[in-house]
Order: C-alpha cells, then sequence, then structure tokens
C-alpha cells in the first residue's frame, strides 16, 4: 500500500483537489487499515474512481482511496450466471471478462469507463423499459464501514445495508468487492435515424414499449432528434463496417463535433446553425454487434451535465418547458439533449425507486456558462417530482432530497450507524456543488 499526497480532476475537469493522502490498497485488509487510520488521524477519507461524475462526491481534502489496484479476485459461476469481482474494476473490463465466458450484463449506459462501484454508487443507467439501473443487477456486495468493519451485504443479510449500499454514493462504506446477476452473452440490433420531435412525442409509448431500449437526442434550437432503439437479434449478421463506424462514431461524433463546439464557443451566435446541421450530419443506419460494444461508444468531446429521472407521463411538459429556457437563455447550448427510460425498482436511492422513469440530461461544452441553464431546469424538474442524477450536477440540499426519495430517511439511518463519526462520506452524500 503507497500513500502520497496528490493532485486530481475528474474527467470534466470541474472537480479538482488536493487530498493530504492517496492511499492505492491491494487487500481489503488494507482498505481496512486506511479507514481506520482516517478516522485514528481525524480526517475524511473518499473512494475515487475513474473520475466520470461531475460532482464533488470524490473531492477529497482528507484522504483518498483509489481502487484500481484492489485484488479481491474473480468468481464466475456460469451455471447460475453470477460473477464476483473487485469494485475497483473498470466496466470496459468487465465487459471483456464477461463475454470471454459467454455472459454479458443486462443492460449498459453509453460509457464504460467507469469503475464498477463508482457506477453503482451512483445510480449508472441505460435505457430500456423493462430494464432497471445497473444496481438492480447487484444480489451481494461486500462493504468496508466508516468504523473498519466488513460487511457482506445481500437480500438474506444484513438487507437494509444492501438496500442503502447499492446506490450508497460512498456514503455507508468503500465498495471492495460486488457480484452481479448476468444473462448469456447477447448480440443487439442497433437503429439510428432522424426524426421529428413532434412525431416522437406523439408515438412515445410505442417507441418505449416495442424495443428492448430506445432513446433519442433533441438539438436544440431546432424540431429534429436522433432515435436510437436496440432490440435483441439471434445472430450478428450485420456488423457495422470499420470505415461506417469509424466516420459516425470517431470523425463526426468526435472529432468534426469538437471542432464544432470549439467554433461555437468563440463565435457563439452560431450555434443554432451548428445544432441544425448537427441535426442532419447523422444519417440513417443499421447494425448488429455485441451488447457492450453497440451500448458503448467513445465520448471524447468534454462536457458538463445534469440528468433528472421524472415520472414518464411528465416528459413532454419537460421538454417543453426545456426549449423555452435555452431560446431565452442569454448564452447559447452546444450539445444535444439525452431522452432515457428505465423501469421502477426498489433501492432506497435509486432514481428509479417506485416508478417507471424518464431520464431528462442536459450538457454544455467546457468552457461554456452553464449554471443558469442548469439551475433553470432543475427548478422544472424539481416542480415535476424529479431526481437529480446522483453523479450529475445539481443544487439540491439534503431537505429537498429527503421530499423525492421516500427512503431517504432510511438511508440516513443506516449512514449514521456504520459512520457513527460521518468521518467518510456524509457531506457529499446529500449535497453536490
Amino acid at each position: 500500500m503507497v500513500g502520497t499526497p496528490t493532485a486530481w480532476s475528474n474527467w470534466a475537469g470541474n472537480q479538482r483537489s488536493t487530498a493530504a493522502l492517496t492511499v492505492r490498497p491491494r487487500t481489503v485488509e488494507e482498505v481496512t487499515e486506511a479507514v481506520r487510520h482516517a478516522a485514528d488521524t481525524g480526517r475524511t477519507i473518499r473512494a475515487v474512481g475513474s473520475g466520470h461524475s461531475f460532482t464533488a462526491t470524490a473531492v477529497a481534502d482528507g484522504h483518498r482511496l483509489d481502487l484500481a489496484d484492489l485484488n479481491t479476485g474473480v468468481t464466475l459461476d456460469p451455471a447460475r450466471r453470477l460473477v464476483t469481482v473487485p469494485a475497483g474494476m473498470t466496466l470496459h473490463t468487465l465487459n471483456d471478462l464477461l463475454a470471454g465466458h459467454g455472459l454479458a450484463l443486462p443492460n449498459l449506459g453509453d460509457i464504460d469507463a467507469q469503475t464498477i462501484a463508482g457506477a453503482l454508487s451512483t445510480g449508472t443507467h441505460g435505457t430500456g423499459a423493462k430494464l432497471g439501473c445497473l444496481s438492480t443487477f447487484v444480489t451481494a456486495l461486500t462493504l468496508v464501514t466508516g468504523t473498519g468493519e466488513v460487511l457482506r451485504c445481500s437480500a438474506d443479510e444484513h438487507r437494509d445495508v444492501f438496500a442503502a449500499a447499492r446506490v450508497g454514493l460512498g456514503a455507508v462504506g468503500v465498495l471492495v468487492e460486488v457480484t452481479l446477476r448476468c444473462v448469456d452473452a447477447f448480440v443487439l440490433r442497433a437503429h439510428e435515424r432522424p426524426a421529428a420531435l413532434a412525431a416522437v412525442l406523439d408515438d412515445l409509448p410505442g417507441l418505449v414499449e416495442q424495443h428492448d431500449h430506445a432513446e433519442f437526442y433533441w438539438f436544440p434550437y431546432t424540431d429534429r432528434v436522433q432515435v436510437k432503439t436496440n432490440d435483441r437479434v439471434p445472430a450478428d449478421d450485420w456488423p457495422l463496417p470499420r470505415w461506417r463506424g469509424w466516420l459516425d462514431d470517431e470523425f463526426l461524433s468526435n472529432t468534426v463535433f469538437a471542432g464544432a463546439c470549439r467554433l461555437g464557443r468563440a463565435v457563439p451566435a452560431l450555434a443554432p446553425g451548428i445544432s441544425a446541421i448537427s441535426a442532419r450530419a447523422l444519417t440513417e443506419r443499421t447494425y448488429t454487434g455485441r451488447s457492450d460494444q453497440v451500448f458503448c461508444t467513445p465520448r471524447r468531446v468534454r462536457f458538463v451535465e445534469m440528468e433528472y429521472a421524472l415520472p414518464r407521463a411528465a416528459l413532454p411538459t419537460a421538454l417543453a418547458e426545456l426549449r423555452r429556457i435555452v431560446d431565452r437563455l442569454p448564452f447559447k447550448v452546444l450539445f444535444p439533449v439525452e431522452v432515457r427510460f428505465t423501469a421502477a425498482d426498489d433501492i432506497w436511492l435509486s432514481h428509479g425507486y417506485g416508478r417507471d422513469s424518464a431520464y431528462l440530461a442536459i450538457h454544455q461544452y467546457v468552457g461554456m456558462p452553464y449554471e443558469p441553464y442548469f439551475r433553470a431546469f432543475e427548478e422544472v424538474a424539481t416542480d415535476l417530482d424529479g431526481r437529480p442524477h446522483w453523479g450529475k450536477l445539481h443544487w439540491r440540499d439534503a431537505k429537498s432530497l429527503a421530499t423525492a426519495y421516500p427512503k431517504f430517511a432510511d438511508f440516513l439511518t443506516v449512514r449514521d450507524r456504520l459512520d457513527p463519526g460521518c468521518q467518510g462520506w456524509v457531506r457529499p452524500a446529500v449535497q453536490s456543488k
């Protein structure tokens, strides 16, 4: 175990800190030692993943815990479709591991750079009307509490901790090992097409319910969207040609889009035209591929983001209000708005607790003003009973969050029991900046 003071920045560059000590444990025993050492010295300790959250949850001025070297071993049970892995493993590594054994996660978000612990702890999700967030795939977990105790939790053991820790924000302990329910490896048929926003909203139930996974992107200052559906098929018989994948996913979506964003930042008056061109640049395409390789695509253009989970019925109202907000802003928006869908679950701080949800994510290119935009949308989303994504920017405090999450008080009770001195994770757990 090595301890050194180091600077840290998240992927977007909007969160930075220099911890007094950075610890990189290799064993659970070393995690326990690090937590107890922080408590003994009166310092906080925070676990950090790959930095793909936009909030201050991983910002540490006390001790920072980097789990990249943690090795708890890998256990595969193909017959039961279960895998147990270190919590500091990245989703990309996990996806390759599972594919090598004929398995896959049932769903994923659109990137795979996050650590498993970070993705679960913030409620990371993909899209699919019958699927919850990634934390719904967890069947057991092991964590180190704020007192240095090691707990193995599941639906049968420490049930309240299990209900809290699957989306735990790091506030109930350090996740060190996770058991995930998998499915047999599968192939997806992806269909991407431009469409009119009004037409998509008119047929929204059909879009969401008739496909395994559905989402769309609205381009500000236009009435256009890009729709993407993914459905399971028996064979990978229509793979995307390598040149087309490079053209769409690397050149247009990253290289050209980055240049367009830089131009829009330098000359904001061009933003509406850039958005209109972007809406037309990605044409229709259909292809098949390994599930995780269809779900996840490269994201190299830096941005900051806010995302809210809303009752599905509230989506048209939220989008209408958002369009009015964008038109009234004193600056321009350079990124499209993403809309996804998930099923209800029973995880206490899951954005989908107890209800089917529509997620609406707004972004802004790095270096552009964003706070008035995000705050205006947050006001709309809050009035619509929205719940902020734990890994995305928001300004909700504990009192406000308690009205959004029915089990918020129960979560705090578990947190206070497992971390009675609030040594590790209390402050960023209930408020992000």
